[in-house]
This record gives structure tokens, C-alpha cells and sequence, in this order.
């Protein structure tokens, strides 16, 4: 079998009495998709940069592209391509000298970046903003422009650490496409999200995170069949009718969640449980059938909303 790029045993990060990470196990093999998903503190991006080489765990065992961090920091970077939660382009720069720039800090002779980077611009589809300012552009475009230059080395791992939070739908959209024309490469994908629906666009397998330990894992479809129903009942009577008209639904499903805006109703075919909801007299301001997904897993794992 292929050896993992990535494999983490017991992998644990304290600072001081706080444990931001706590005995977590995960392997990546070679051109998958990985995702780590969990709110915000739950660890994920303290797990990156332990990978990213760039802080060092307290425990554990941790090995990537079978070398270990804390011994080959400097290798081990100069084979990933980072994409911050930040934005960090250099604004003194056009958007094409930031790509050649970055690539000449891993030693890449500039006419080598000079091409890779028009090849990249055409990539994130930023050939017309090739000699803009970074200031103009667009916060989607700005990303666009952070996964480019990450790929500047050709590296043998993406790492995105919440890779479209503050974008709106659109540019959300565009992005997802950029980054599954690197899956269709065969491109290592590890990233961190709170966006359950980029999770499913984007993860072929994940670890679902809270409080620094790793509550489940599999691929996305594999996690909810696991751990929810096929459909989901939301429903609306108000906050402070909610509770009583949940108690009144008692055994119309198996499982039932009330949360503070709205109720849960659990099922594999919502319309016929909306219809029992309407036959015992019950007369929610909203309703809504929808597909289960992983914020129902999440929910189920750990009593809370993944966005809190």
C-alpha cells in the first residue's frame, strides 16, 4: 500500500494548563482530500500548523512525506503549499510579482517562476489582473490569488486553513471549482472549514473535531448515514413556544432536537412527519424538509450547532 503523506498518532498540543489538541490519530494517503471539520477552537488550526511545521507538539508521534516536523522543519515546508486563514499578499506588489517573488524564497530561478506564474494566473483565472494592485481586487479574487501562489513550488501538499470564510456565495463557488480541478490532479488537499456544505463539496474523507479530539470519521455521505436520517424537519413556533410544541411532537420521530430559533424533527420521510405535525393541531410559522448533513452529525456528536 502507499505509504501516508501524513500520519499523527496520539498527536497533542498543550499550552500550559489548556489542551488545544488532545491525543488526535489520522493518516492522509497520497491525492486525497482531507478535511478537518469543527468550530471555531476546536483545534484544527493548531493541527496545521504542527503539520505545517511551524509549531511543535508537546506529544505524539506526527510524520509528513515520512519526516518529522520538529527534526525537518525547513524540508518539510518547502514541500507544502500554505494557504492561510489571513490573506498575507505582499500589496506592495502587482498581483503577478507576488506569485514570482514568493516562488524565488524557495530558490526557483526567476524565469522558471515567470512562467509557472502566467500558468498559475490562468489557473485562478486572474490572467486580466495580472498587473493590478492587490488593493483592487475583489476579497474572492485576493483568495484566488493565495491558493495561486501557494502552488508557486509545485508542492506535494495543499494545506488551506478555512480557505472561503468572509467570501460571499459567488466567489465561494468559484473557489470550490478551483480547488476540485486540483482533487481531478491528483493534488493532496488538507483543510480546515466550519462550513459543513464546503465539507461535503470538497472532503472525500474527514474528521469531525471538537474540543481537540476527534469525534468521528469517514467521508461525508458515509457520516451521515452513520449518525443521522435521511431527512430533517425544521420548524418554527416561536422561542418560547418551541420547547412546549416539542414535547407535544414526543414520538413522532426517534429523535428530536430543540434549538434555541427552531426544532429538529429527525426522519426518512419528512412530508409524512410534517403531516402528523399538522394532525395533532400544531401550526409552525416555518417549516421546512430538508437532506441531512454534517451539521446534523455535528449536532448529534456533540449536543451544539457546528456555528455557534
Amino acid at each position: 500500500m502507499t505509504a501516508p503523506v501524513i500520519a499523527a498518532h496520539g498527536l497533542t498540543k498543550r499550552f500550559g494548563d489548556f489542551t488545544a489538541v488532545d491525543g488526535i490519530d489520522f493518516e492522509v494517503p497520497p491525492g486525497e482530500s482531507f478535511g478537518l471539520l469543527g468550530p471555531n477552537g476546536a483545534g484544527k488550526s493548531t493541527t496545521m500548523r504542527m503539520i505545517g511545521a511551524v509549531s511543535q507538539r508537546t506529544a505524539g508521534d506526527l510524520t509528513v512525506l515520512g519526516l518529522d516536523p520538529d527534526s525537518h522543519g525547513p524540508e518539510i515546508r518547502s514541500l507544502l503549499g500554505v494557504v492561510p486563514q489571513e490573506d498575507n499578499l505582499d500589496t506592495e506588489l502587482r498581483v503577478r510579482d507576488n506569485l514570482i517573488v514568493y516562488g524565488r524564497y524557495f530558490g526557483i530561478p526567476r524565469s522558471v517562476c515567470a512562467t509557472r506564474a502566467d500558468e498559475l494566473l490562468g489557473f485562478a483565472q486572474l490572467e486580466e489582473k495580472r498587473n493590478a494592485k492587490v488593493d483592487d481586487l475583489s476579497g474572492g479574487m485576493k483568495r484566488r490569488l493565495t491558493i495561486a501562489r501557494a502552488l508557486i513550488n509545485e508542492p506535494r501538499i495543499l494545506m488551506l486553513d478555512e480557505p472561503t470564510t468572509g467570501l460571499d456565495p459567488q466567489a465561494r463557488h468559484v473557489l470550490w471549482d478551483r480547488l476540485f480541478r486540483l482533487k481531478e490532479r491528483g493534488t493532496t488537499l488538507v483543510l480546515t472549514t466550519h462550513y459543513m456544505d464546503e465539507a461535503e463539496q470538497l472532503c472525500d474523507r474527514l474528521v469531525v473535531v471538537d474540543k481537540g479530539r476527534i469525534m468521528a470519521e469517514g467521508s461525508p455521505s458515509a457520516l451521515i448515514r452513520q449518525y443521522s436520517t435521511r431527512e430533517v424537519v425544521e420548524l418554527r413556533f416561536g422561542s418560547e413556544r418551541n420547547a412546549e410544541a416539542a414535547t407535544r411532537m414526543a414520538g413522532l420521530v426517534e429523535r428530536i432536537e430543540v434549538l434555541p430559533d427552531r426544532v429538529l424533527l429527525y426522519a426518512e420521510d419528512g412530508e409524512a412527519v410534517l403531516e402528523r405535525v399538522t394532525d395533532l393541531g400544531l401550526h409552525p410559522t416555518t417549516s421546512l424538509v430538508r437532506r441531512s448533513s454534517l451539521e446534523d452529525v455535528f449536532l448529534r456528536l456533540t449536543g451544539r450547532s457546528l456555528i455557534e
